[in-house]
């Protein structure tokens, strides 16, 4: 009988070794998920960082192409408004000597 009892308390040895190893095993890989949840944190949080950087840089470029091509159609414009203005006083010009003119002679073939 004593045999018999030896090998009982040696198979619960072993159940209780085998049930030990198990939970550490169970705890290493929920550590080991954690851990790796925290760095897939940091490298999403750097990557988001690196592109709010880029869309940043990018909005100030695209602000001061914008900022340019607005002076440029000013000037254009400007220019062009100037153009239309000197036209306008030559063709003003010209209408008033005509009309300046043709009084003059209406005014010959009244008197």
């Amino acid at each position: 009988m004593q045999t018999k009892f030896c090998l009982t308390k040696f198979s619960l040895t072993i159940a209780a070794a085998l049930l030990a190893l198990t939970a550490f095993s169970y705890g290493q890989v929920g550590t080991d998920v954690k851990d790796a949840a925290k760095d897939t944190g940091k490298a999403t949080k750097k990557a988001a960082v690196k592109t709010g950087h880029a869309t940043k840089k990018a909005a100030v470029k695209t602000g001061e192409a914008t900022e340019k091509a607005a002076d440029k159609t000013g000037d254009a414009t400007k220019t062009v408004a100037k153009d239309t203005g000197k036209g306008v006083k030559k063709g003003t010009k010209a209408v008033g000597h005509g009309v300046k003119k043709g009084a003059e002679k209406t005014e010959d073939v009244v008197k």
